[in-house]
């Protein structure tokens, strides 16, 4: 006997998730993953239980409002595989990811320490990892960026360039760019040396 599916959610429930999940958002962002529950559910207006009725911990709340940025990034990354100039794809995809990352306190938070191993996580980084290879990829078969550079070596270089400006973000929340703009002068295809040691794992 199969399970009967499950039940459509009322439009009154999906109104007052949206709206959770908005204030969530919204806190997170500004203060970081340290907001309560009790401070969520009073920014949205519903009662703490609301809250756990649809995400029965707060990680749980973290990750979906995580995943749906994450996957929203893939999204972007996606369509730039599709832009006739490599490199430039590389640099607004680089630009929107650090970017996200300069705006939002909780999105480092949870994808690099407080949630990195919940499933709906992981399987957006996944996601998103495969996006960033295939830009890499592109660049490097376009004479963009040097041979021996990878995805990976991507992401993390989009975490090292946040992680260098955000110490300043309140009085040069730009200076990020500069940082940005230094890494792509040195990832040019240039007859340089190979780098040392192997490429870093994912």
């Amino acid at each position: 006997m199969t399970n009967p599916a499950p039940r459509p959610m009322r439009s009154d429930a999906v109104r007052t998730r949206k709206l959770l999940v908005d204030a969530a958002a919204e806190a997170f962002a500004e203060r970081g993953t340290e907001v309560s529950v009790s401070q969520i559910a009073e920014r949205a207006g519903i009662g703490k239980g609301t809250v756990f009725r649809h995400f029965p911990a707060k990680g749980d709340l973290l990750a979906a409002i995580v995943t749906e940025k994450l996957y929203a990034l893939a999204a972007t990354g996606e369509r730039l595989t599709e832009a006739e100039d490599p490199a430039r794809a590389l640099n607004e995809f680089m630009s929107a990811a650090i970017e996200l990352q300069m705006q939002d306190r909780a999105f480092c938070e949870v994808v690099h320490g407080v949630a990195p191993d919940h499933p709906e996580v992981r399987n957006s980084q996944e996601t998103l990892s495969a996006v960033t290879d295939a830009l890499t990829v592109r660049a490097r078969r376009h004479g963009a960026i040097r041979e021996d550079i990878t995805g990976q070596d991507i992401t993390l270089l989009m975490s090292g360039i946040y992680q260098t400006a955000s110490p300043l973000q309140a009085t040069q929340p730009h200076l990020w760019r500069r940082y940005l703009h230094l890494v792509l002068d040195g990832m040019r295809a240039a007859d340089a040396p190979a780098l040392p040691g192997p490429p870093p794992h994912a």
